[in-house]
């Protein structure tokens, strides 16, 4: 039996360990924003009905209007940043990884499940945490032919963003050379970890791709909402 990974959460295990209330603590795993975003009130169809495509454009527009998402870029909405982490092993050419030892675990974990060879030498798919999860620095490149970068943290200093960097001046994507997808999370800076809301952003192909492995309705109704 495969021993679960632990990668954040899970504070009613700290409170039965540790003791005390789940309000004496701070969760550092679960946001970086102890305010969550207003919850508006939902209409009853988000809940009873299945997402319509209306809805899942809008959201798509909106995450394409806040983060500046060149035209020439795909995005996808999935059910949380993990889902998509767990899912892009399964649709990315190759099977060695390049990824850092100190950063969050759930990326090398999830090429390994996929049979990846995971290194820290280089090779031609690379992920990279920016900022790091945990240590905080921002990555440079350059960086592999087919990149994978992980900014689920970098919405407080959107200007180190490399989603401008994922396209030409001119708005096409960057050379078949040199592709990238760019992870978001919706839970960090908007304190809304328990929503399970992440984005994939970047070359057509590969979102398209990673698409189908996600399947039809990946976000829900109520998220849709939000």
């Amino acid at each position: 039996m495969t021993r679960p990974r632990d990668h954040g959460g899970a504070l009613d295990a700290a409170v039965a360990r540790f003791g005390g209330v789940r309000g004496d603590w701070l969760d550092l795993s679960t946001g970086i924003n102890p305010v969550c975003y207003p919850v508006p009130a939902i209409d009853p169809p988000a809940w009873t009905d299945l997402p319509d495509r209306h809805a899942q454009q809008d959201l798509v527009s909106a995450a394409r209007s806040f983060w500046g998402v060149p035209d020439a870029l795909d995005i996808l909405a999935a059910p949380g940043a993990s889902c998509l982490i767990a899912a892009l092993p399964r649709c990315l050419p190759g099977d060695t990884v390049q990824i850092r030892h100190d950063t969050y675990n759930e990326h090398a974990a999830a090429f390994r499940a996929s049979g990846w060879t995971v290194t820290e030498n280089a090779a031609p798919v690379q992920v990279i945490v920016h900022p790091n999860n945990p240590t905080g620095d921002f990555a440079s490149g350059p960086f592999a032919p087919l990149s994978v970068i992980d900014e689920s943290f970098c919405d407080t200093h959107p200007i180190a963003s490399f989603l401008a960097a994922s396209s030409n001046d001119n708005g096409t994507p960057v050379h078949r050379t040199r592709r990238r997808i760019v992870l978001k999370s919706f839970g960090k800076f908007w304190g809304l970890a328990g929503l399970r809301l992440g984005f994939a952003i970047g070359d057509p192909e590969l979102i398209d791709a990673l698409r189908h492995q996600i399947g039809p309705w990946p976000v829900s109704g109520p998220a849709l909402a939000i």
